[in-house]
């Protein structure tokens, strides 16, 4: 069977609002209220966050905390590639969505020449860079580092010299190669973009199943569909960022949007990807308990992780 190793990032530097850095823990107090015994069967490994940057105040207004942001995906990135060289497979459970940077970067570092594919499922394309983005928050950037893009057709800001500095130093960690096509990425759910990320998805035709399609083909055939995207790849990773589900469920989460996918969605559909032997790697992130005082985004974002991962080993 696959060697599952859970890897534990409370990172939250790169989110617009605080608290995405218990999310982890709100998932075991989540696990402990539905009596489950998921977390007694894994030893995982805590990669080390860089939260401290938060009390030092932000010199980087276009790349907010970015020193920080550079540091944790260096510690993201030697986790997932020494996992990746042992052939385990990470199931990540991070806080902000900028770490999906550091996990990408060390699964092509374990495999230079296999052509990584990455499935999306997210409220948020996440292209933007520190020319574009309009809030300065790097949870809104992982993918741009990825496919190494400046995206200077839709500048709109001025970073200072610093700032573009670090952001040089992040696309080169693990090499000065894009991690990824961006015509190897498939989004799911994607609704909340601004024009810089859809002038980069519109220019290098990233394909993006909407919550619309998903309901009209059905999950398993969006699943399927997706996969058959990526066919020229040799590894897939999966990166579910709860606000894909709907605003109604997904109150514990920075930026929650309407129009998102069920719970019953997200397990039928994230259950189902993780099927293909191709996937190296499972992530979920942005649990964000201090806005939902019921723990209810954290109990249904387990009820996603659980499933997963159940489907995971019984598919092997």
């Amino acid at each position: 069977m696959r060697k599952i190793k859970l890897v534990e990032v409370r990172s939250e530097i790169a989110a617009g609002t605080r608290g995405a850095s218990l999310g982890i823990d709100a998932l075991k107090i989540a696990s402990l209220d539905k009596a489950s015994d998921f977390f007694t069967k894994f030893d995982p490994i805590n990669v080390p966050d860089a939260n401290n940057f938060l009390w030092k105040g932000n010199k980087h207004p276009h790349a907010k905390y970015i020193d920080g942001v550079y540091q944790v995906l260096k510690n993201v990135y030697s986790t997932i590639e020494s996992l990746r060289l042992e052939k385990k497979f990470p199931i990540v459970l991070a806080g902000d969505h900028s770490t999906a940077a550091g996990t990408i970067m060390g699964i092509k570092s374990a495999d230079p020449n296999k052509r990584l594919g990455v499935i999306w499922i997210d409220a948020h394309a996440d292209l933007h860079t520190p020319y574009t983005t309009p809030s300065g928050n790097m949870h809104g950037m992982p993918l741009a580092m990825c496919i190494k893009t400046d995206n200077l057709d839709c500048q709109v800001n001025e970073p200072a010299e610093e700032t573009i500095q670090y952001w040089e130093k992040i696309k080169n960690i693990g090499g000065e190669i894009p991690k990824i096509n961006p015509q190897d990425i498939v989004f799911i759910s994607v609704r909340d973009t601004e024009e810089p990320e859809n002038h980069v998805i519109k220019k290098n035709g990233i394909k993006n199943f909407t919550t619309e399609e998903v309901r009209e083909k059905g999950v398993v055939e969006i699943a399927k569909l997706a996969l058959e995207t990526l066919k020229d790849c040799d590894q897939v990773y999966i990166s579910f960022d709860v606000d894909s589900m709907d605003s109604s469920i997904s109150v514990g989460t920075g930026t929650p949007v309407a129009n998102g996918l069920t719970v019953k969605e997200a397990i039928e559909l994230n259950t189902e990807l993780i099927k293909d032997k191709r996937v190296c790697c499972w992530e979920i992130v942005e649990v964000n308990p201090t806005l939902d005082t019921e723990n209810l985004m954290a109990e249904n974002a387990f009820e996603v992780l659980e499933a997963t991962t159940r489907s995971l080993v019984e598919n092997y």
